[in-house]
């Protein structure tokens, strides 16, 4: 597995002007990208992929990334359920969670929702275990969040973990929006 350098993994949004004509052009990005830019900013795992999700209608980004804050390190640094899936459990549950709460019917098909998004991130990592996917990636998992610095982002597989966690839940809320989409 190729692992992120913080260099390579934010991605950089430059507005660009064109002078004699004063036309402004913008980057966009998608769920995964903006996931992997927040936690190559420091945000841990949780708090990135749900803030990729989040818009000023519903939910801010700083709402987001505070109410996630004590999902990271695998819920609290104890290394259990990935950060990157709690945050992609969020995001499905930002886009499929406005039900009342007697609608069995709505309720199953958000859970239906969230456990293929669990299938597919473990389809692809054998786990959802924070614990397991570092020591898979020959990271030391620790209870308490590690300084963010260049060699921290060359060793830990995590920037790729938030960008696949985003792009299921971005990829099963556009396939509900539009169910004709595979």
């Amino acid at each position: 597995m190729q692992l992120y350098h913080k260099t390579d993994a934010i991605m950089q949004l430059h507005i660009i002007l064109a002078p004699d004509q004063n036309i402004r052009y913008t980057v966009s990005m998608n769920h995964g990208e903006k996931a992997v830019e927040l936690f190559c900013s420091g945000y841990n795992c949780a708090q990135s992929v749900a803030g990729a999700f989040a818009d000023d209608e519903l939910c801010t980004e700083k709402a987001a990334l505070r109410l996630m804050a004590g999902f990271g390190g695998g819920m609290g640094g104890m290394r259990e359920m990935c950060g990157a899936v709690s945050g992609m459990i969020f995001a499905l549950g930002m886009d499929g969670g406005n039900y009342d709460p007697h609608d069995t019917q709505a309720k199953t098909k958000l859970y239906t929702r969230v456990r293929e998004a669990v299938a597919l991130f473990k389809e692809k990592y054998e786990t959802t275990n924070c614990r397991e996917l570092l020591l898979k990636a020959g990271c030391l998992p620790k209870p308490d969040p590690s300084v963010r610095n260049a060699e921290y982002y060359s060793k830990r597989p995590c920037a790729h973990f938030v960008e696949y966690a985003a792009l299921i839940a971005q990829r099963l809320n556009d396939k509900q929006k539009n169910p004709e989409q595979t």
